[in-house]
């Protein structure tokens, strides 16, 4: 009886009007007219300029203004932009442009090879994209490219011209489109965006051979991932953020809208580099960053670290790798109010997380550096064994209005991982009673050796004991007797030395025969992505030696 009450009842027959919706559009201009003169975006040392600052009210107009010239070149709802270059006010714009037409963002790692933008381009459909100026002639390149397949789809090519001015004329240049649009008459432009369209096309790379492309809804920030943020990590309206993660990545392209829709500010340094970071930190009264262990263990080792004047950190995120003691040790010293935040998630959840918040090792569960949390508020999570079965060991499983809608043009791939109810991650957990998680392995990366499993990432934390040992990565390396030989790359603190044989003597104090590594390889760095993780394939690549 009530349903039937409820149904004929006089309702707004548009769930998604305007009146009612929570888009990314939406939430950059409700913050515009909050607080207009907030900063947004601070750019720092970029070629051409020391300083660029814009407002929320300035970033909401040149969103607005390059969303209708983007409208008046053709872009449309359920369109895709690619963008290209290192992270910058311009870039930030485009999104949020694109986010107010209902066009999908998808960002392109600069420092891929042709053929890897050539198939992104390709295969995301892009029509329309965004490049900075100096990384033009790679994309000139691969369009003349006649071993490539042409790249029908892309239409429409914008030169980001801020620093430099040297694109071909087939470029169409940001500050021309700026000044076009400057007078448009309806300063919010007019789409047909929901809550569902597509905002966010991050691509993943795991064993297969291409990368796998997630399409994530604009709902699945709003619902998902930016509530579990402010519960969890524990974000404040008053937050300065030094931004460090590329927008070619699902974290950098996906914690700046959560950013943006909280009203933070966030300071964007033109290159990854740890004394310029120290340097900002101190400047700008930064409270909170993100970024993997390799880069905070770089900034520890700064000489003026000690001496720096960091009491206002709030919250470090860390994430994708092991965490050393001497890491939180050294922040603590100079940051004692600060707290650091584990975290772990996929793209294809919209970054919703597990969290775990603490300020030295004595606050982690068992003091084990493997902790990655809990389950955040919007995150729902199983353990299953190979059987399916719940279990302390095994998959992570989840739930969440973050999952994504699928990967694009691949549904075989989808319904591997989207199944049952839940979202196979592919990650090795360990669970305790108390719900924290543990994380042991990625499945791929599990080595198996002598017909039993090691945990490459076990073998990583017993290595990260001894006091001389920065950075270490361990992968299994084909081996006719072992199948897979357990081999370790290791890295050493300054003025630290040793050989392969004394850590392989450290382990065999802490961990059961079958783990212990057969080789060490003590070598000057570690291969490493745009973003500072380890790239374990190329390590992969490495021949095992002879007498392994």
């Amino acid at each position: 009886m009530a349903t039937e009450a409820l149904e004929s009842a006089t309702i707004h027959p548009d769930i998604d009007a305007p009146v009612r919706r929570a888009t990314f559009g939406d939430q950059l201009r409700r913050n515009a007219r909050r607080h207009p003169d907030k900063l947004a975006v601070v750019a720092l040392d970029s070629p051409a300029h020391d300083r660029r600052e814009l407002t929320y009210r300035q970033l909401d107009e040149r969103a607005n203004q390059i969303a209708h010239a983007l409208a008046d070149h053709g872009l449309e709802t359920g369109d895709v932009v690619a963008i290209m270059g290192r992270n910058s006010p311009e870039l930030i714009t485009t999104f949020w442009a694109c986010a107010k037409l209902g066009a999908a963002v998808t960002g392109l790692n600069y420092t891929f090879l042709p053929g890897e933008l050539h198939y992104q381009l390709s295969h995301s459909g892009a029509s329309v994209l965004v490049c900075e100026d100096s990384l033009t002639p790679t994309i000139d390149a691969i369009a003349e490219d006649e071993e490539l397949d042409p790249l029908d789809n892309l239409a429409v090519r914008i030169s980001l011209d801020t620093d430099t001015d040297e694109a071909g004329e087939e470029w169409l240049r940001w500050s021309r489109l700026l000044a076009v649009s400057s007078d448009v008459s309806e300063p919010e432009p007019s789409g047909d965006v929901s809550e569902h369209t597509i905002g966010l096309i991050p691509y993943t790379s795991g064993t297969e051979a291409l990368p796998k492309a997630v399409l994530i809804p604009q709902r699945n920030y709003l619902v998902g991932m930016m509530p579990a943020f402010v519960t969890s990590v524990g974000l404040v309206e008053q937050d300065v953020w030094y931004y460090l993660l590329p927008m070619h990545t699902i974290a950098g392209l996906g914690l700046q809208i959560a950013l943006i829709s909280l009203g933070n500010t966030i300071v964007l340094p033109y290159s990854t580099d740890p004394q310029r970071a120290l340097d900002s930190w101190v400047a700008e009264s930064v409270t909170c960053s993100a970024q993997t262990p390799t880069f905070f263990l770089q900034m520890i080792k700064l000489e003026d670290f000690v001496s720096a004047e960091l009491s206002q950190l709030r919250r470090m995120v860390t994430y994708g790798g092991t965490m050393p003691r001497v890491m939180f040790e050294s922040f603590a010293a100079v940051a004692p109010n600060m707290e650091w935040v584990t975290f772990w998630s996929q793209s294809e959840l919209a970054q919703t997380p597990t969290v775990g918040r603490f300020s030295s090792l004595e606050d982690i569960p068992r003091q084990d550096p493997s902790w990655i949390g809990q389950a955040s508020s919007t995150l729902e999570i199983r353990v299953v064994d190979d059987d399916g079965n719940d279990a302390t060991h095994g998959e992570l499983l989840c739930r969440s209005p973050g999952v994504m809608r699928g990967y694009l043009n691949d549904p075989e791939k989808t319904a591997e991982v989207l199944r049952d109810g839940w979202l196979h991650t592919g990650d090795i957990v360990e669970i305790d009673a108390d719900r924290n998680l543990f994380f042991r392995d990625r499945r791929k990366d599990m080595i198996k050796s002598g017909g039993l499993n090691v945990s490459s990432v076990e073998v990583e934390r017993a290595i990260y004991t001894h006091d001389g040992v920065m950075e270490v990565a361990v992968v299994g390396l084909d081996d006719e007797y072992w199948g897979q030989a357990v081999t370790a790359f290791v890295t050493a603190r300054p003025g630290e030395d040793f050989d392969g044989e004394e850590i392989r003597a450290w382990c065999r104090d802490r961990l059961a025969p079958f783990k212990v590594p057969k080789t060490v390889n003590v070598v000057d760095s570690l291969p490493k992505d745009s973003q500072g993780k380890t790239l374990k394939r190329e390590l992969r690549g490495t021949s095992a030696p002879a007498d392994a």
